[in-house]
């Protein structure tokens, strides 16, 4: 019989531990997610440690976000079946394990397998925090909380320059970098430990068997040769000449196409599907995961470009590269938290709010850029990054929220992982397109950063146009609809 603790009992009544246990699920959300963009300021240094070559370097990066989009719905689908807990910990466990094997790597193939490793464990333990926050919190109350989550992911992403930055500084240029990974290791320790005494574990009846045929191995296979046909072409983009990469593309599509066909035919057949195809008849889900791919698409590639135009374009520091971009992570910890509150209220409308805020504070970084070309673009860039920074968390937030709002507890750990695979798959695809525009820039006009810089801005702003223009078409639809209906 179901007890009023139970979160899958009908009389659930909050746990007195979940704030608790929220904050030990965002200070892992923040570790791995900062393990994303922390290490691109400690690439030079990286080189200079080990002599790591450029391909080498780029599979640092890449590799770390491939093996974390590959594995996000698979461990969705794992902790929806054997318990949250228990697979947060499994992952937290490995995550420490290829944190400390980075900071210890001899030569770049170490460090490269060891980031693989370290995507893997990021992967596994993504989707598990967003099923915990759609299993401990109800109500307001969720949107506050995704709220928090939303705020964590922001400032992991804009944060992770200054930190890398400082860590290099502290730690000098050949061995700085190794405290970029072995910070994890303290931090994931005391967290396992908190983990194991706040995060409620799941009655043993609800968990369900976990077979090889419950697991759905084809539709992994599938799945898994999809995302990483469609990634790969897009994060080697400068490493690979020619145009035969594209090839890759036609596999992608195929893989995906055939992965839809076979989810449907297991589900006509009442077998375990590795994802519910139903979840996207959703229409806040279907929408929200579109928001989220073009989205990221466009967002995460300021930071990429922006480091690189400061510090080899214009001699900065990692240190100063990283302060660079602060005011973006202010303007999103702060606005993330209010949208939050707000989202519960307002819906959909605080998303295009926030998504017409970030294209506005990109124009304007373009245009401060092209005033004051020089050193203080940092100064005058500042403001502008710090609005489009507030929108970010308008949109990182409310649309986390509204996504996951519909989707059933029980399936809350798999939606989460579909959705994140978009926003890494996006990811990607923004750095490939806008990377490509930068450096050709770049070649193009004989070295001018400045140039180069504002031309892949304005790309990066185009996507996030698209994400609104998304956004709006769906609200002047949901109008006409009441319109006719009146």
């Amino acid at each position: 019989m179901a007890t009023p603790g139970d979160p899958f009992s009908d009389q659930y009544q909050p746990d007195p531990r979940r704030w608790k246990a929220l904050a030990v699920c965002l200070v892992v959300g923040f570790m791995t997610l900062l393990d994303v963009s922390i290490v691109n300021v400690a690439l030079p240094s990286i080189e200079q440690g080990i002599g790591a070559s450029s391909a080498d370097l780029s599979w640092i990066v890449s590799g770390y976000a491939l093996a974390f989009g590959l594995v996000l719905v698979p461990a969705g689908r794992v902790g929806d079946a054997r318990g949250r807990k228990t697979t947060f910990l499994v992952g937290l466990t490995l995550f420490v394990v290829a944190s400390a094997a980075c900071g210890l790597a001899q030569g770049p193939m170490t460090l490269v397998i060891a980031r693989l490793v370290q995507g893997v464990a990021g992967g596994i333990l993504s989707p598990q925090v967003s099923g915990l926050i759609q299993l401990l919190f109800r109500g307001a109350e969720r949107g506050r909380a995704f709220g928090m989550f939303a705020a964590t992911i922001g400032i992991s992403t804009a944060v992770g320059p200054l930190l890398g930055g400082a860590l290099i500084q502290l730690g000098g240029a050949e061995h700085g970098w190794r405290w970029v990974f072995f910070v994890n290791v303290p931090i994931g320790v005391v967290a396992f430990v908190a983990a194991l005494r706040l995060i409620p574990a799941r009655p043993a009846e609800t968990k369900q068997a976990l077979r090889l045929s419950s697991f759905d191995p084809v539709g992994v296979v599938l799945l898994g040769v999809g995302v990483l046909s469609l990634m790969l072409p897009m994060v080697q983009a400068q490493q690979w000449t020619g145009d035969a990469k594209w090839l890759l593309l036609i596999i992608a599509a195929v893989s995906i196409a055939a992965f839809v066909m076979w989810e449907r035919h297991q589900g006509r057949q009442g077998r375990q599907q590795l994802v519910d195809l139903s979840l996207f008849t959703i229409r806040s889900y279907s929408l929200g995961c579109m928001i989220a791919l073009v989205y990221f698409a466009g967002f995460t590639t300021v930071f990429f470009i922006y480091t690189l135009y400061v510090q080899q374009g214009l001699g900065y520091s990692a240190l100063m590269a990283g302060l660079a971009v602060t005011p973006f992570a202010l303007g999103s910890a702060v606005s993330a938290r209010v949208g939050g509150e707000l989202v519960e209220k307002t819906g959909r409308p605080l998303v295009i709010v926030g998504l017409a805020l970030v294209f506005v504070g990109m124009l304007t970084t373009v245009l401060a850029a092209y005033l004051v070309p020089g050193h203080n673009v940092g100064y005058a860039a500042a403001f502008p990054l710090l609005v489009a920074g507030v929108g970010s968390g308008l949109v990182i937030s409310p649309n986390l929220t509204l996504s996951l709002d519909k989707i059933p507890v029980t399936k809350a750990g798999i939606a989460g992982g579909v959705l994140q695979t978009g926003q890494r798959i996006g990811s990607a695809a923004g750095i490939a397109l806008v990377g490509a525009v930068f450096f050709g820039q770049v070649v193009a006009t004989h070295g001018d950063w400045a140039h180069a810089f504002r031309f892949g801005l304005m790309t990066a702003a185009g996507l996030v146009l698209i994400a609104l223009v998304v956004g709006l078409s769906d609200q002047f639809a949901e109008r006409r609809k009441v319109d006719a209906a009146v």
